[in-house]
């Protein structure tokens, strides 16, 4: 399937090429700007679900899956700097390895963008079903009188049956996005703030209050093994979702003065900036209530998102059980107003996540709805708002059904099986690519390329596969569907075969 039908870079490009972006980010403006993309559900909702893997030793977890990040952040960099178009790593790998390939991939960036926007719902119905479980409505109601009964709280997976406000976010998302709405870069900043001055009061208040029996043992499940899911590797695959978002700033490399030497800068500088403030919010709720897992009677820790972990979990303060965990842990030490404010740093900041991910899978599908892999009416505009309806529809729909059937843990995990993969085919396309094309201009050239992208294709298969049998069982079957559509339907329409790419 390799280098089938692949797609001449000039004619990617040709879209890109008339109108061109004037390069003016510098290094700082790179770092922040990752930053505000990195920093999200992860760390305020996968703090609980690492704990339960790891222990304390989620602290290794995290720079685990920075150092990962890294790596693959490099090699992104420079596919997203040469050809800086839509469709993400869809399009870089039917430039470079063909169409069945780039299939592939874009198949699985479904994983990545619609599975990571019911993800981040799940964990802001965490947090929002906290609230209204805490709140006083200023004295008006008694506590815990606004809380939904817990049935509609969480899914099935988790003891419930329907997760209410997880689907009713996606919804109510999806609406905003078929009639056009978009986020201004105010409001963005806005929101990046509120999550930055939640966590650094988190850590001013958590952090002080450690205590060093909380420590140990510091890695109570071990170090993993392949397949397991449980462990500091098992934790460091699910925590890395924590980091997705780090691609903003390699698909900005068009817009970048200097971008050899800012792009490296802006990505590592983020990375680095984002994990410190993981490992001292790890370090701040591990010390100061703990963090050891959940035992089942085998005395092995139990799976998070199960019934067994519900079970275990039912009527337990243990942070490993909390589906808020940063605000459950400030409640915990005494402080319930500023637990409540962090929560609602959480509601607020959230959603625009869930709109990011819904937008970028749109118009992933968008894109290959437009190549002829997809059908074309899936790509038609609505004659008012100027949005792909259609696929904003179908795709709000299965986000809100995931999301209130699936826990967060699971979720995360089939998001990462995807955002994995995604980035080990693009480690390797820089590598086919520098062989293949050497002479073609690299506005960011990822340094020590034969050093790095090994190591990141190392890297993401090692996370991978600690995700767990459940994880690589879901991902390699929606694998196996993705190929029969394509076999059936892309493979017989593409524009690229039938020589119809210019009439689109």
């Amino acid at each position: 399937m390799l280098f089938q039908r692949v797609k001449p870079l000039d004619q990617i490009l040709a879209t890109a090429e008339k109108k061109s972006l004037t390069r003016q980010l510098g290094a700082l403006q790179l770092t922040l700007m990752g930053v505000g993309a990195i920093i999200g559900t992860g760390i305020f909702v996968l703090t609980a679900e690492a704990g339960q893997k790891a222990g304390p030793g989620m602290m290794v977890a995290f720079v685990i899956a920075a150092v990962v990040c890294a790596l693959a952040a490099l090699a992104y960099a420079e596919l997203a700097s040469m050809i800086p178009v839509a469709g993400s790593a869809y399009t870089y790998t039917y430039g470079v390895m063909g169409e069945p390939i780039a299939w592939i991939v874009g198949w699985a960036l479904v994983l990545e963008y619609a599975i990571a926007a019911g993800t981040v719902a799940v964990g802001w119905s965490g947090y929002m079903n906290g609230l209204l479980m805490h709140t006083d409505l200023f004295g008006l109601v008694q506590p815990g009188a606004l809380a939904l009964p817990e049935a509609l709280r969480v899914g099935p997976y988790e003891g419930g049956a329907f997760n209410l406000l997880a689907f009713g976010i996606s919804l109510v998302i999806a609406l905003l996005l078929l009639v056009g709405t978009s986020k201004s870069a105010k409001v963005n900043a806005i929101l990046v703030a509120i999550k930055i001055v939640a966590l650094t009061a988190f850590i001013v208040i958590a952090v002080p209050a450690a205590k060093s029996p909380n420590f140990h043992p510091f890695t109570p499940n071990g170090w993993g093994s392949p397949l397991g899911g449980i462990g500091v590797l098992g934790a460091a695959a699910s925590i890395f979702f924590a980091y997705v978002g780090f691609d903003a700033v390699s698909t900005a490399a068009e817009e970048t003065k200097n971008p050899n030497r800012n792009i490296p800068i802006g990505l590592i500088g983020s990375l680095a900036i984002c994990t410190v403030f993981y490992l001292l919010v790890g370090y701040g709720a591990v010390g100061s209530v703990g963090s050891q897992p959940m035992l089942g009677a085998d005395g092995q820790a139990l799976q998070p998102g199960t019934l067994a972990m519900a079970a275990a979990c039912e009527g337990s303060n243990a942070l490993v059980c909390s589906k808020e965990p940063l605000a459950h842990v400030l409640r915990m030490l005494g402080f319930p107003a500023i637990g409540n404010l962090v929560g609602l740093a959480a509601v607020l900041a959230l959603p625009s996540v869930i709109l990011v991910m819904i937008f970028g899978q749109t118009r992933i599908f968008f894109t290959m709805s437009r190549d002829g892999l997809l059908p074309g009416s899936l790509s038609k505009l609505h004659p008012r708002f100027n949005t792909p309806h259609v696929l904003t529809m179908i795709t709000g729909v299965a986000v809100s059904l995931f999301a209130a059937l699936f826990p967060v843990g699971k979720l995360a995990a089939i998001t990462n099986s995807g955002t994995l993969f995604a980035f080990i085919m693009v480690s390797i396309g820089v590598m086919v690519l520098r062989v293949r094309d050497p002479l073609r201009p690299r506005p960011f050239r990822t340094p020590m390329v034969w050093v790095i992208c090994p190591l990141a294709v190392a890297g993401c298969l090692m996370l991978f596969l600690n995700l767990g049998v459940w994880t690589l069982e879901l991902f390699f079957g929606w694998a196996v569907i993705g190929i029969a559509v394509y076999l059936l339907y892309g493979r017989k329409r593409s524009h690229l075969a039938n020589g119809t790419e210019a009439a689109d």
